[in-house]
């Protein structure tokens, strides 16, 4: 049987994974917008769920709170997120046991973005970590824990080549990663290649596409500009056309992300992870469409 606390070993055992991601809200209206998503997106019974590290750790109090009150008053998985910015060893090996003691179980290693934000230079925290795979190293050092990465579909912006970005990969598996979680996939073909190239080389771990659709064009825009990629131009054709109508722009980034999704399914993909920005609607009628479908 496999553990059902674990997510690694829930991947590894062949569970077809659906997992929905949330960040920590800044104020009471934003907890208010996040706890009623929980609930109503707890109906679909995901695999598990998510909750993200702001940068250089200034969330560090709210993600281990909404981490631990998930895991004591839903029936969901939870897993937090943990990166190396703005933390020393010492202060990563404390918050560690912080998550242990808050009976988290599943944790997501990540370098995280540069403290000057996406596409600076990269500085560690002095008396910190340099790469990821420190972090993974440390997570695995007789805690118990089940750890996550992240992969790359296109390769992370500061790749050299996406055989390099395969090798990064490979060397936070060595290094005990259980399982990764790409950043949004923006085509099947780049998440097909991304687990082919990791494969190749030994890095044979799980690999769960992450999932946005397009609900405002611009949002979007800048999300993938920050991550170093464009849109794709099959996608663009089909949402130009709508620019000037909300709901029907809203409407067909539904579309294209369930095609999407039928599409990485269909291809071997073990799940899909839902980047749910606090909110249930979208990610409920995919899900919905999805269960007609699968």
């Amino acid at each position: 049987m496999p553990d059902r606390s674990a997510i690694g070993q829930l991947l590894r055992e062949g569970e077809r994974s659906f997992s929905f991601e949330f960040f920590p809200p800044k104020d009471a209206e934003g907890e208010e917008v996040l706890w009623r998503s929980i609930r109503e997106l707890e109906e679909l019974h995901p695999t598990f769920v998510s909750v993200t590290y702001g940068a250089g750790g200034t969330t560090r109090e709210r993600t281990v709170g909404i981490t631990r009150r998930i895991a004591r008053e839903t029936s969901m998985l939870p897993m937090a997120h943990l990166t190396c910015v703005g933390h020393t060893r010492t202060e990563l090996s404390a918050i560690v046991e912080e998550l242990r003691s808050a009976g988290i179980r599943n944790v997501l290693a990540l370098r995280g973005d540069p403290p000057g934000g996406p596409g600076t230079p990269w500085t560690s925290t002095p008396g910190g970590f340099e790469y990821a795979t420190e972090l993974v190293s440390l997570l695995k050092n007789g805690t118990g824990l089940s750890v996550g990465v992240a992969a790359f579909p296109e390769g992370h912006r500061d790749a050299v080549s996406l055989e390099q970005d395969a090798q990064v990969l490979k060397a936070k598996y060595d290094a005990g990663a259980e399982f990764a979680i790409t950043e949004m996939v923006l085509r099947a073909d780049d998440y097909v290649g991304l687990v082919r190239r990791a494969r190749e080389i030994g890095a044979d771990l799980p690999i769960v596409p992450g999932i946005m659709p397009i609900l405002n064009l611009n949002s979007m825009r800048t999300m993938v500009r920050l991550s170093g990629r464009e849109m794709p131009p099959e996608t663009l054709d089909r949402i130009l056309p709508l620019e000037d109508d909300p709901t029907a722009l809203r409407a067909e980034g539904i579309r294209i992300a369930t095609e999407l999704c039928e599409q990485l399914l269909a291809g071997g993909a073990p799940g899909l992870h839902f980047y749910t920005l606090n909110r249930s609607k979208a990610t409920r009628e995919i899900f919905a469409a999805l269960k007609i479908r699968v």
